[in-house]
């Protein structure tokens, strides 16, 4: 319990020196989103695992990964020229109206289940990665104050995919390097399985 509370506040200390974003519109932000529904869906449900679902996403989160994307900072062949022409106010439109809406839960495999569960529960002590809920809140709704994404609902695939490019370094916009650190201490088995967990929070 310690450990989870002294790695809970390492995660809101590290969130709380971003810079402030503009506030966003959901309003307008839902008639931006117009472009995007092709690969997210209307509301943020992605249609395929293919692309990640938004909906229900933390409003900050969003916002730094579409300026990411613009800046490079987190690199992606598909969504740099989808974000290079929006501006700061687009981006933060566009967080707002995903932010609102709600995410549709995904399917659980039971294989992978109880794995995935102790996981992101409890963590492994022998390898020492941390319990991903100290970051990422027991139902997988994330931290928004401190721009910890939300993971539940979210497809296995791409959350796989995800601690993936984290552990190989393919990206690498995490602060202070969190989280390629713990996913370099992962199995990928560990991966698949807590993915699999996530997928199906709420």
């Amino acid at each position: 319990m310690k450990k989870l509370l002294i790695t809970t506040v390492m995660c809101l200390a590290l969130g709380s020196v971003a810079p402030a974003m503009a506030a966003g519109d959901a309003s307008a932000g839902k008639g931006k989103a117009q472009v995007c529904a092709a690969c997210h869906g209307a509301d943020g449900n992605s249609p395929s695992d293919m692309f990640p679902k938004l909906a229900g996403q933390g409003e900050a989160y969003l916002a730094k990964q579409l300026a990411d994307f613009k800046s490079g900072a987190r690199n992606n062949a598909v969504m740099a020229p989808m974000v290079a022409n929006l501006s700061d106010q687009d981006i933060a439109d566009l967080a707002a109206y995903y932010a609102g809406n709600k995410v549709a839960p995904g399917a659980v495999s039971e294989d992978l289940l109880n794995a995935g569960k102790t996981l992101y529960r409890a963590g492994n002590k022998e390898t020492a990665v941390p319990a991903c809920m100290a970051c990422h809140g027991p139902n997988g709704a994330g931290v928004p104050a401190a721009k910890w994404p939300a993971l539940s609902g979210q497809y296995s695939t791409y959350v796989e995919a995800q601690l993936k490019a984290f552990a190989d370094g393919s990206r690498e916009n995490d602060p202070n390097k969190m989280m390629r650190d713990i996913a370099a201490k992962m199995t990928a088995d560990e991966m698949k399985a807590v993915s699999a967990y996530v997928s199906g929070l709420h």
